[in-house]
């Protein structure tokens, strides 16, 4: 009888054990799929931002520099380069930012597997 009862809990811990493993493969894959779809719908719209502002910014420049052809046009191109290079380095610095205070991936599985582990260490 008593051999019944430790095969039946042992059945019982394994099942229990494949189900736990089994919800954590879950969460896994569905923190995959959130970050995947976040990366790749970001990714899409920084390209075609930095396309349509690249563009801009040269038209710009052109219009500026063609305006001031007959005056000062070293001193607009000047001016346009510096003012260029101070909002990429600024948005670098931005950037740079960003990425140093992204959330870590897998957040939530790994809460979910140190509530686990606290669960089990307290039996």
């Amino acid at each position: 009888m008593s051999q019944e009862n430790l095969l039946s809990s042992l059945k019982h811990l394994v099942s229990t054990g494949a189900s736990i493993a089994q919800t954590r493969l879950e969460l896994i894959s569905t923190d995959v799929q959130i970050a995947r779809t976040k990366f790749l719908s970001l990714f899409l719209m920084v390209i075609f931002t930095l396309f349509f502002l690249f563009f801009g910014l040269v038209m710009l420049a052109l219009l500026i520099v063609i305006y001031s052809w007959e005056s000062d046009r070293m001193m607009a191109l000047g001016l346009l380069t510096s003012s260029f290079l101070g909002v990429g380095f600024i948005l670098a610095l931005v950037v740079l930012h960003s990425l140093k205070t992204m959330p870590k991936l897998f957040e939530a599985t790994i809460a979910e597997l140190a509530k686990d582990r606290q669960e089990l260490t307290k039996r």
